[in-house]
């Protein structure tokens, strides 16, 4: 015994309406590992990765962003059709051979977006379009950069400097009253293949966070003013609820503060009383839990290489969604969900919330709950470096803890779709490309590990 069972970590949470249970009070937040195949199936790799979540002692493992609509969106999972649930129901069943956790899907819509083109093809294309007279293609290249905030629209230019990216504002009534249905089935689904609930992504530079936040544009019933403004989340918030069981999970991750970065220096988007309300209104909806994530915004993203597309991860909101700086405090976006949990409880609300944001030591962790700052602590890069964190912890063996140092590395290979994985796991045979996910911990004779 290592002295930590009484810890507040480490007791079970009620979570749902039906009595379900964590078995502790670690969350594994939703990580993109690229490990599915092109069409979005589950492999073996997946399997592997998520296994060792399970084998590792967290309480809650919240599978990857996975997809409400059958289209095409490389290797990420979904469940946007039937025909994925075979596959996503032999992984839950593995998992729960190896593990008590709960574990949830995050389902996510995200909208189109394109590589940036090379100049004399954006040139070409626009003019085949009729958006440009063809007397431009007697320009160079150069002479056409320097004359392209002239020449074209602003929402033009942008497409020109950052590449294509549809927004909320393009989208019709049609596509928009279509949402609540595609997320309610998919949550159907996840239902089907065994899953304890879902994890609806309201957060960073995918669609309903679009629709969340004060940056939306739209002047219709679906933007504007708050009530607005919550009107699709809460439209599909009914919908999941409607197509599945009263026993089912359901919560959702949004954004503590949106910290967009302007040119004139200012930061804009929702700011953290913006999201007390929204994190107040979504309790009184009924969810099971809001876990609280900040930034990640294509507004403020850096310009990306021709034949890249943008990545909402490389501006001002992109660095507070995932701090690389070694400098920045630890614990650095525990005060947004105290704020929110703090705003929840006063409207009359138990809904759990979860903290996390560089959270990497057993009494940094313990000390978030006794303080009553979150309900629950979600580490995601620390868990990513070492699965067995939580059964290290439990055991009292702090100096066996592989930890997380911040390094950019897992981030880019994130950005550039390649498999993630950490670059403090033992190296493979073929080279730093061919990292193994860790061996299971094991404790040693007398419990020394």
């Amino acid at each position: 015994m290592s002295g930590r069972e009484g810890a507040l970590l480490f007791q079970p949470f009620p979570l749902g309406r039906h009595g379900r249970s964590l078995p502790n009070r670690i969350w594994v937040p939703a990580m993109v590992t690229w490990r599915g195949t092109e069409d979005g199936f589950v492999t073996p790799a997946v399997r592997e990765i998520y296994l060792r979540y399970a084998q590792g002692g967290a309480g809650m493992i919240v599978l990857e962003a996975t997809g409400v609509r059958d289209v095409a969106s490389g290797p990420l999972l979904r469940l946007s059709h039937d025909r994925f649930v075979p596959g996503l129901r032999a992984l839950r069943e593995e998992m729960r051979a190896a593990s008590s956790a709960l574990v949830v899907p995050q389902i996510i819509d995200f909208l189109k977006i394109a590589r940036r083109k090379p100049v004399r093809t954006f040139m070409e294309q626009a003019v085949a379009k009729g958006l440009l007279d063809e007397a431009v293609l007697a320009l160079t290249d150069s002479a056409f950069e320097q004359a392209a905030s002239s020449l074209l629209t602003p929402r033009q230019f942008r497409d020109f400097r950052y590449g294509y990216r549809q927004t909320i504002e393009d989208l019709g009534r049609d596509e928009i009253r279509a949402l609540p249905g595609h997320f309610a089935q998919a949550a159907r689904r996840a239902q089907q293949a065994g899953f304890d609930g879902v994890e609806l992504h309201f957060a960073h530079a995918y669609t309903l966070a679009s629709f969340l936040s004060v940056t939306n544009g739209r002047t219709d019933e679906y933007g504007g003013s708050f009530e607005n403004r919550l009107r699709l989340p809460l439209e599909v918030v009914r919908a999941v609820r409607e197509s599945t069981d009263a026993g089912f999970i359901v919560g959702c991750r949004y954004l503590g503060s949106e910290d967009i970065l302007g040119e004139d220096g200012r930061l804009g988007g929702n700011t953290v009383d913006d999201a007390c309300a929204i994190g107040v209104a979504l309790a009184r909806a009924g969810l099971d839990f809001l876990s609280i994530s900040r930034g990640g915004k294509f507004d403020d993203a850096k310009q990306p290489p021709v034949g890249e597309a943008a990545y909402p991860y490389t501006g001002h909101s992109g660095h507070t969604c995932i701090p690389r700086d070694k400098g920045t405090p630890f614990g650095v976006n525990v005060p947004l969900a105290a704020a929110i949990r703090k705003a929840v409880r006063a409207a009359g609300f138990t809904t759990p919330v979860v903290a996390s944001g560089k959270i990497v030591a057993f009494e940094q962790a313990e000390a978030i709950l006794r303080e009553g700052r979150a309900d629950l602590v979600g580490m995601a890069r620390a868990l990513l470096a070492d699965p067995d964190l939580p059964r290290k912890w439990r055991a009292g063996a702090d100096g066996a803890q592989r930890t997380c140092v911040f390094c950019p590395f897992c981030e880019e290979e994130d950005q550039h779709h390649r498999l993630v994985t950490c670059t403090l796991w033992p190296k493979g045979t073929r080279g730093p490309r061919s990292r193994l996910t860790p061996e299971p911990w094991r404790l040693g004779p007398g419990g020394r590990c």
